[in-house]
């Protein structure tokens, strides 16, 4: 019996130093992202497609304001809630001093500037598809925006979601997923599957999640809740939109939909966001929700 323990003491230990090792914050290598150079006029273009002023904007901000991403913005979820960082350009409480590398570890492999692991509220596993140039063009445009010295205000998770450590097992159950969409598309959904899929995030609010809060890929774009619960969001798949293209468009545009109501709450930002946009890429968006999988 005395063996038996030892024995299984040292496979409980050989598991646990294992799954210690996976799970360790892993970052990409940045190499060929350093070798680019940004673009602040296409940056602009990535970050009101992103939706980055909508969740990292002062809470209230308006006009101007919403351009100094100060942060604050309380995100509730089931597991407590995450408060919205300061991107802004300072160089102490915001990005500003961030390198290209950091900030693409913060965007795409959901590590933190001090090497953490990144909660999911910010949509990683949705910008690891944006493009190299996209990235380093974004954080180009970023640099131009007003500084804050307004500091970060901590999470309010419940434990164990409050210790970061538990997110590398998430990210190993979450995964790295890929397109939904796929098979041989034509440009305009090419177009479309980047910006609902990578850069808008469309399935980050419309997908629901299962009950560690990874996407089902299987439902997607089928109607969730969010907000801890007290906010539906609709179905957009084709099964449930049945407004024509120009109907699509309009509501994309103006936040106006057929049956002459508009657009609230999140979606407005997100409809303020997109008329920054140019006319091919909304249109880009309708074509790819008037082809995603239909799912009633």
């Amino acid at each position: 019996m005395p063996r038996l323990l030892r024995t299984l003491a040292v496979i409980g230990l050989m598991a646990a130093t294992f799954v210690w090792y996976v799970t360790l914050p892993a970052v990409r290598d940045t190499s060929a992202l350093e070798a680019l150079t940004g673009n602040p006029v296409n940056g602009e273009m990535v970050f009101w497609a992103s939706g980055c002023a909508s969740c990292h904007m002062a809470p209230g901000a308006t006009g101007a304001d919403q351009l100094i991403l100060a942060g604050g913005l309380a995100l509730p979820t089931q597991f407590g809630t995450f408060y919205a960082p300061n991107i802004s350009s300072d160089r102490e409480q915001g990005i500003g001093g961030w390198s290209i590398a950091a900030f693409a570890h913060a965007l795409q492999d959901g590590v933190t500037g001090d090497g953490a692991h990144e909660y999911p509220a910010m949509p990683y596993l949705a910008y690891v598809k944006m493009a190299p140039q996209d990235l380093v063009d974004l954080k180009t445009f970023l640099d131009t925006l007003p500084a804050s010295a307004t500091p970060n205000i901590p999470h309010d998770l419940t434990f164990p979601f409050s210790l970061r450590s538990t997110l590398g097992v998430w990210k190993l159950w979450a995964g790295q997923p890929d397109y939904v969409m796929t098979g041989d598309l034509p440009p305009v959904l090419t177009r479309g599957r980047y910006l609902a899929e990578a850069l808008a995030h469309c399935g980050e609010c419309h997908t629901p999640r299962d009950e560690l809060g990874a996407l089902r890929q299987s439902a997607w774009l089928s109607g969730a809740v969010i907000d801890a619960g007290k906010v539906k969001v609709p179905n957009i798949t084709p099964a449930k939109l049945v407004w024509t293209q120009e109907e699509i468009f309009t509501y994309l545009t103006t936040g106006s939909t057929p049956e002459f109501d508009y657009a609230g709450g999140a979606m407005a930002h997100v409809v303020d966001n997109l008329a920054h946009l140019p006319k091919s890429d909304i249109m880009a968006i309708v074509a790819y929700l008037r082809a995603a999988h239909p799912i009633p």
